[in-house]
C-alpha cells in the first residue's frame, strides 16, 4: 500500500524529536501524520473512533504518562490492529525482549529499533506493514453439538483436504498434509473450529481421526494409481495413537488400500509427544520401525523437554506458524525460527515451516536452510481430485 494512504501517529515525549519524526515521515511520502506528547494522548487518539483508523504508531519507549510497555499491553487489550514501531535508547538485548513481549501480547509489532531512528530503517518497517483486511483469516463458523457432528460423520460428510509440502531447495512437491473439512449440507465447507470443540469435550476425537485416516489412505491410493506416488501426513490425537489396537488397525487399513507405511507420516502436537510414558514411546518406536514417519506439529508452542525430544524417533519438526509469519522482518520471531531450524539440523531431522504466506517468507526460509514449506503462498488445502491439475501448474512454474 502507498505510504501516502496510511495514517500515522508519532508518540514522542521530546518536542524536537517528535517534530523531526513527523518531518521524516512526510519526506517519505506520508500525508496523514498525527502526533502525541504522552501515553494518555495516545490512548485518547486510538480509542476516540474519530476519523480514519491509525495504521502505524511510532512509539517512544520513554514516553511520559502511560509508558510504552503499558501502552503495548493496553493496545493488546483494546484489540488494536495498528502496526507498532518501538524506538528507544536501550541496548539490543532490551529491545529484543520488548519485541518478544509484544509478540506474546499479540500486537502487530513491526519492529523495535534503537534511537535515533534512521529514515531508511523506518521506511523498511513501514514497507512491511499490511492492512488488517489484507491478511488471510479463516471465516468464522458456528459451533455444532456432539450429536450434530456425529450425524455428519455417520453420513460421511467429512472429507480430508490436502495442502502441498514443498522442498525449498528444489521447489519439488514432497508431500501432502491432511486437513479435516465438513461438507455441511446447509452451511457449506466448514473447518475444525466448527466441530473440534464438541469432539474434544466428549473425548471422541478418535471418531474423526479414523474417518480421516481411512479416507486419506484411500486418497493416497488414488494418486498412486494416477502415477503420482506422493506421501501423506495425517494429524492424529494422542488418545487415538495410544489405543492398543491402533497399529493393527492401521496396518489393516494400509493392506486394504495397498499402501506401504513409508508413504504415511503421523503428526502429533509437541505437548502430546513430550510424554515420559514408556508405553507411548514404545508405540512411537514401533511405528517408526515399521516405516511410518512421525512429525512433531506446532513446535515451539509447548514446553519442550529437549532430552525427551531427542529420544522421540520423529522424522520431521514442524515449526508453528507464529514463528514463520513475519520472521523476515521481526527479529524476535526470526531468532526463535533460527533456533528451531538449528535444533532440527542438529538432530538430523527435516524441518517444515507452516504458514508461509508471502514470497518474502519463502525467500527468507530458503536462506536459512529450512527443508520444507507449507502455506497459502503455495496453495490452500484442496480436495484430492483437484491436486493433479494443481501439480501440473506448479511443475510448469518450477
Amino acid at each position: 500500500m502507498d505510504i501516502s494512504e496510511l495514517h500515522f501517529l508519532v508518540a514522542e515525549g521530546e518536542a524536537a524529536q517528535r517534530e523531526a519524526l513527523v518531518a521524516m515521515l512526510q519526506r517519505l511520502g506520508a500525508a496523514h501524520v498525527a502526533d502525541a506528547p504522552d501515553g494518555h494522548a495516545v490512548l485518547r487518539h486510538l480509542s476516540s473512533g474519530i476519523g480514519a483508523p491509525t495504521d502505524i504508531v511510532l512509539l517512544d519507549l520513554a514516553l511520559p504518562g502511560v509508558d510504552a510497555l503499558e501502552l503495548i499491553r493496553r493496545l493488546a487489550e483494546m484489540g488494536s490492529t495498528s502496526g507498532i514501531i518501538v524506538a528507544g535508547a536501550q541496548k539490543a538485548d532490551v529491545l529484543f525482549s520488548i519485541e518478544t513481549m509484544a509478540q506474546a501480547y499479540g500486537v502487530n509489532l513491526l519492529g523495535a529499533i534503537a534511537k535515533p531512528a534512521g529514515e531508511q530503517r523506518i521506511k523498511a518497517l513501514v514497507d512491511n506493514y499490511a492492512l488488517p483486511e489484507q491478511r488471510v483469516h479463516a471465516p468464522s463458523a458456528a459451533q455444532f453439538s456432539f450429536t450434530d457432528v456425529g450425524r455428519g460423520l455417520q453420513a460421511r460428510e467429512f472429507d480430508p483436504f490436502f495442502q502441498p509440502k514443498i522442498e525449498l531447495e528444489t521447489g519439488q512437491v514432497k508431500g501432502l498434509e491432511m486437513f479435516a473439512r465438513w461438507r455441511h449440507p446447509q452451511h457449506g465447507i466448514l473447518g475444525p473450529a466448527a466441530f473440534m470443540p464438541a469432539l474434544e469435550h466428549h473425548n471422541r476425537i478418535d471418531f474423526l481421526d479414523w474417518s480421516m485416516i481411512e479416507k486419506t489412505v484411500a486418497a493416497c491410493r488414488t494418486l498412486h494409481d494416477q502415477g503420482i506416488p506422493i506421501s501423506f501426513s495425517i494429524n492424529v490425537d494422542q488418545a487415538t495413537l495410544a489405543h492398543p489396537q491402533f497399529i493393527a488397525q492401521m496396518n489393516a487399513c494400509l493392506l486394504r488400500h495397498r499402501i506401504m507405511a513409508d508413504y504415511i507420516t503421523f503428526e502429533m502436537t509437541e505437548s502430546a509427544v513430550l510424554s515420559a510414558d514408556p508405553h507411548f514411546l514404545e508405540r512411537l518406536l514401533r511405528l517408526r520401525m515399521q516405516g511410518f514417519g512421525l512429525a512433531i506439529d506446532d513446535y515451539g508452542t509447548g514446553r519442550s523437554n529437549l532430552q525427551l525430544l531427542a529420544a522421540v524417533p520423529f522424522t520431521e519438526l514442524k515449526i508453528d506458524r507464529s514463528f514463520v509469519d513475519g520472521a523476515s522482518r521481526k527479529r524476535a520471531i526470526s531468532t526463535v525460527l533460527k533456533s528451531c531450524l538449528g535444533l532440527a539440523r542438529s538432530l538430523d531431522r527435516k524441518s517444515v515451516a507452516v504458514g508461509v504466506e508471502t514470497k518474502q517468507d519463502w525467500d527468507f526460509l530458503q536462506g536459512l536452510g529450512c527443508t520444507y514449506a507449507q502455506g497459502y503462498y503455495i496453495a490452500k488445502p484442496m480436495p484430492v481430485e483437484e491436486f493433479p491439475a494443481w501439480l501440473n501448474d506448479w511443475r510448469q512454474f518450477f
